[in-house]
């Protein structure tokens, strides 16, 4: 009994997790041309959406991966709950923005955007897998460059990183009197940037 090309497909992600396939690896590995393959995942999909299945096909960052669906999100929370995993912080979500937005950059040019120390939100950023080590500035120092990752896209659930919102234009009313000190900085950086 001959397995069609979608079932090949979806036992391959299956096994490979988390970790998902590229387009050229599950070629490769089901040992047919662009277009077959192209073929089987849209008929993959296809077979997810038209079902009642928990799980569907996912791209995110140009990987297939197997996920589970939206609807039963609650359940599954109840299985993965764990007390010691943490939400982000407001500082680690700070960094990671301007680290989105701005890759690469290192901890000092962070700071100066935030106005306060960073290290320990960098440390917590890059246990989880969100941030890496992008390289090093030349001259005196070779402070380290950060850029997100992989696993950033995956936790978003972005492609990639055009997929980010845009920032937000200044307003024009006086509503908002309150922003904080790292918006401010912040907004005001990327302006500058783009009249340079």
């Amino acid at each position: 009994m001959k397995t069609n090309l979608s079932s090949r497909i979806e036992a391959l992600l299956f096994v490979a997790g988390d970790d998902g396939l590229t387009p050229k690896q599950l070629q490769f590995l089901t040992e047919v041309d662009s277009e077959e393959l192209q073929a089987g995942i849209k008929e993959l999909e296809t077979r997810y959406v038209d079902s009642v299945s928990g799980i569907c096909l996912k791209e995110l960052a140009g990987v297939f991966q197997l996920v589970t669906k939206q609807e039963v999100a609650e359940t599954i929370q109840k299985l993965v709950e764990n007390p010691t995993v943490q939400a982000l912080s407001q500082a680690s979500l700070e960094v990671l923005a301007i680290i989105a937005y701005k890759q690469p950059i290192t901890r000092i040019e962070v700071e100066d955007l935030r106005g306060v120390k960073s290290e320990k939100a960098l440390h917590t950023l890059a246990a989880k897998g969100l941030v890496q080590e992008a390289g090093r500035v030349e001259g005196t120092g070779r402070a380290i460059l950060y850029g997100t990752t992989k696993e950033f896209l995956n936790y978003f659930g972005l492609k990639n990183l055009d997929e980010l919102p845009p920032l937000p234009e200044e307003s024009a009313s006086d509503e908002d009197d309150d922003t904080d000190l790292f918006m401010t900085n912040f907004q005001q950086t990327f302006k500058e940037e783009i009249k340079v």
